[in-house]
């Protein structure tokens, strides 16, 4: 093995100091999260607490598991997660199919109008209005139908249909295949992996997006999970600055559990389930954004 010089192992050296640092610092705040959601509030409040838990406790998710509102605002989250993806993937795909072909007139000006979306949007007060002159407004289709086409997942599926070779679209509409039967029989077979990454990025936004319910959505039993951690985190803020330093103390040393120790067994709990998704679709990231992003 040839061995590096004097100037390159300094380098090594350096850039991998300087990404653990990177990662600690990005993964640090969470860790602490999760320290202080298995600690006792009351002894949170006295400061300290820092890689390891001091008073271990489950008590604070028993309190936020026994939630009513919480457990529906998960029903909603993960309802919303499951129809908003599949119905985005669905019609973004057949749109990009669709965008993909060339035989298709005029493609090139509703490809303009498409990126124009991407850097110019409508405004808030004139979508508020949309929403509520379309009959969205306080309904579940309100997390849905607004972001049905996203023009970003369209153009790396347009892409990486493109890359397709033309032969296996012949060959099946030599068998007697038309647009669809092409699209679902050949297409979107081979588009696996661009697939499964963009299906993640769109269930990541669909589960963390809290402002759309703080926006169009009054029924508490509409709320989702991430909507009601925002609740929280507010009143959490909202408590620290109505309550002097000693009302705080004698308060978290009535009771095993306070509003931040509360709030941190929350954002636990609204986190995880969607960071488990991870592992199982690491593997199709680089090929499916990359090739669907670079490949013509």
């Amino acid at each position: 093995m040839m061995k590096l010089a004097l100037e390159d192992r300094v380098f090594s050296i350096v850039i991998h100091f300087a990404l653990l640092f990177l990662a600690f610092v990005t993964f640090y705040p969470f860790w602490n999260s999760a320290v202080i959601s298995f600690n006792l509030g009351s002894d949170t409040s006295l400061g300290g607490i820092t890689f390891w838990p001091r008073a271990f406790t489950l008590e604070n998710y028993q309190v936020v598991l026994k939630d009513v509102k919480i457990l529906k605002g998960f029903g909603v989250s993960i309802a919303r997660t499951l129809v908003g993806t599949f119905l985005t993937i669905a019609a973004t795909s057949i749109f990009a199919y669709g965008m993909s072909r060339k035989e298709l007139i005029g493609r090139g000006y509703y490809m303009t109008f498409c990126i124009i979306t991407l850097y110019f949007g409508g405004g808030l007060i004139p979508t508020y209005l949309l929403i509520r002159g379309l009959g969205l407004f306080d309904s579940f289709w309100v997390f849905v139908i607004p972001s049905i086409i996203s023009v970003w997942s369209m153009i790396i599926f347009r892409t990486f249909f493109r890359g397709i070779p033309a032969g296996l679209e012949d060959a099946a509409r030599i068998d007697g295949c038309g647009y669809w039967g092409t699209f679902l029989r050949v297409v979107l077979p081979l588009s696996g992996p661009v697939v499964a990454t963009l299906s993640l990025f769109t269930a990541i936004a669909h589960w963390n997006d809290w402002f759309v319910a703080s926006i169009y959505i009054n029924n508490q039993d509409l709320l989702p999970v991430q909507a009601l951690l925002k609740q929280t985190l507010d009143s959490n803020i909202a408590s620290e600055l109505t309550q002097d330093s000693a009302a705080q103390s004698f308060l978290a040393k009535r009771q095993s559990y306070t509003t931040k120790s509360l709030t941190m067994a929350t954002m636990m709990v609204t986190t995880v389930p969607i960071i488990l998704v991870y592992p199982f679709l690491q593997r199709f990231f680089v090929k499916g954004v990359l090739v669907g992003s670079l490949k013509e």
